[in-house]
């Protein structure tokens, strides 16, 4: 159990200034993550890495010369936002382009992806790198669609390596993409972690088994065996691995790692009988690690990771680094930075709104405010739906992120406002707190909805319904699902769609609403009997089948509070 902290809340926060209070000659401390403390030069590739919290030393404790120029850090178990991911960029950014880093799964897809078409936008050339090294998350034909455990390590350090070399982000990309498609990952799980705050572990194993295939984010495993000795674990690890070897592979870079609870000894052990068993396979091992790496909270399990080596790879992997947790070759000089960073403060300024316009802000401002309370009372049934497939973060992402939004609408309401600023700034809000899948997608919902919306003129039924057919667009564009995934996407199709079809048979928009609300719930609903095609539930499909959705749930439900509301909205 995750013991020490003050408010649960607050813990990530927390771990990450202590983390830099202790590592400042590596890192200093930015809004959502780290920056390197030491000069870089100009016109390198900036390789910024992140992901949720929770899985220390990953992902801080990569960053410094021979590896990341910064990591950016999510809530626990949660991907960071968006704007945190472009504001950690700017920062990190020294004109030669970023890479960014992170694992293969749907919150960071989404909000890694949106980052970078920000920065994009801002002229800046940006790269996406996800990990997709855990083969228990899909068969071997699928290999884009499994998710990134502690392979993202090597991954990494051969991408970083490149980087501090000087190549251009073209090679930097194509060496790190290259890493990618030769690596591998599996593990096993003891027992289940325990987040701050949380009263049971997010999964159990019964005693005397084993969970194999455990994802970090507290994912169960995708089946149990009986507990064995170290030397047969070492075949299970080394044989599940090995039958992907690439035809005439015989080197491999090789990383054990503890997931928060395995002792070092444990791994010692294991790791001499790996050892022996990939020397049978006629392996030769360079430059092995073994340790803590990318962890899971407390879960008690290791995880094996083997990069099929070739000459250009096993450069980059023996090539030096100087990282908090990955150091190893030849001291790289790196004088301590003495630029100062520029970061925004300040309360936002708004656009001049007329008055037709704030009226209509101060309403979907009350609208935050009543979506924040119906989902913080919601929070632990939303949890509850969540952990049966995934890791039951999925109520507490929702009541942050409402909350957040509702603060920042209120006071984008009170500062004068128009209805696109306000509803606007609910969406940013809501990402930035809520951060994972969840906080990305309604993010980009609000954001996609406000562009329809002016802070010169009121809100209009026309202007409602375009935002809705934007916000559809956006979600299924960027976060790649469709009707039948077992998505949200499964319930805001039918909401859009029975909107648009009302208002077009002359329904007003409050009686459209609710008619749409009903059908957003009928298709969350109706989620339960589907199987998922994306997300975290994906490895786990059959723990999911007899229970809805839950980001089709929220949304059905907030559907339906705004529809109760929304006559005074209209």
């Amino acid at each position: 159990m995750t013991t020490i902290y003050d408010a649960p809340e607050d813990f990530a926060s927390a771990a990450l200034a202590g983390f830099c209070s202790i590592h400042g000659h590596h890192v200093r401390l930015v809004k959502g993550g780290v920056v390197r403390s030491t000069e870089v030069a100009k016109g390198k590739v900036s390789l910024v890495v992140g992901g949720g919290s929770g899985h220390y030393p990953a992902f801080a404790g990569y960053v410094g010369p021979g590896l990341a120029d910064a990591a950016v850090a999510g809530d626990v178990f949660a991907s960071p936002s968006t704007a945190a991911v472009a504001r950690v960029c700017r920062l990190a950014d020294r004109g030669g382009g970023i890479l960014l880093g992170f694992g293969n799964y749907a919150g960071d897809v989404l909000n890694f992806g949106v980052a970078a078409e920000r920065l994009r936008a801002e002229g800046i050339d940006v790269r996406l790198l996800p990990v997709t090294d855990d083969i228990a998350s899909s068969p071997a034909d699928a290999v884009a669609k499994r998710r990134g455990i502690a392979g993202t390590v090597i991954v990494f350090k051969i991408a970083g390596a490149a980087a501090e070399a000087g190549l251009p982000i073209d090679e930097v990309e194509r060496i790190a993409r290259h890493a990618n498609s030769r690596i591998g990952s599996f593990g096993v799980a003891f027992k289940g972690c325990t987040p701050p705050g949380a009263a049971a572990p997010l999964f159990t194993v019964p005693c005397g088994k084993m969970a194999l295939g455990l994802g970090i984010h507290g994912e169960p495993g995708i089946r149990e065996e009986d507990i064995t000795s170290a030397s047969d674990l070492a075949k299970l690890l080394v044989g599940t691995l090995v039958a992907e070897r690439p035809a005439g592979a015989k080197r491999v870079a090789a990383l054990l790692n503890g997931l928060g609870s395995t002792k070092y000894e444990e791994l010692f052990v294991l790791w001499h009988a790996i050892a022996l068993q990939l020397k049978s396979e006629g392996l030769e091992v360079i430059e092995p690690e073994a340790g803590e790496f990318v962890t899971s909270l407390d879960m008690q399990g290791c995880s094996l990771s083997l990069l099929w080596l070739d000459d250009e790879l096993e450069a980059y992997w023996r090539a030096p680094s100087d990282a908090p947790v990955l150091r190893r070759g030849a001291v790289i000089a790196a004088n301590p930075t003495t630029d100062v960073l520029n970061e925004p403060e300040g309360q936002p300024v708004y656009l001049a709104a007329s008055a037709a316009s704030k009226a209509s802000g101060v309403c979907i401002a009350n609208l935050m405010q009543s979506l924040a309370a119906m989902l913080k009372d919601a929070e632990k049934d939303l949890g509850r739906i969540d952990a049966i497939a995934g890791d039951g973060d999925h109520g507490q992402g929702m009541s942050r992120g409402s909350a957040a939004a509702s603060a920042a609408a209120s006071g984008a309401a009170a500062a004068g406002a128009g209805a696109a600023s306000v509803l606007a700034a609910a969406g940013d809000a809501w990402a930035d707190r809520a951060g994972g899948t969840s906080g990305a997608i309604w993010g980009l919902l609000l954001r996609s909805w406000s562009s329809s919306f002016k802070d010169d003129e009121p809100v209009t039924t026309e202007a409602v319904l375009l935002g809705a057919r934007r916000a559809l667009n956006s979600v299924t564009r960027l976060g790649g699902a469709s009707i039948g995934d077992k998505t949200l996407v499964d319930a805001l199709v039918p909401f859009v769609e029975t909107l648009e079809h009302k208002v077009a048979s002359g329904n007003t928009l409050a009686e459209a609403w609710r008619d749409a609300a009903h059908a957003a719930t009928l298709a969350a609903n109706a989620t339960s009997s589907l199987v998922p095609k994306l997300g975290r539930a994906r490895p786990l499909a059959e723990r999911s089948i007899g229970h809805p959705d839950p980001g089709a749930v929220s949304l059905a439900m907030c559907a339906r509070t705004a529809a109760v509301v929304l006559p005074e909205v209209s």
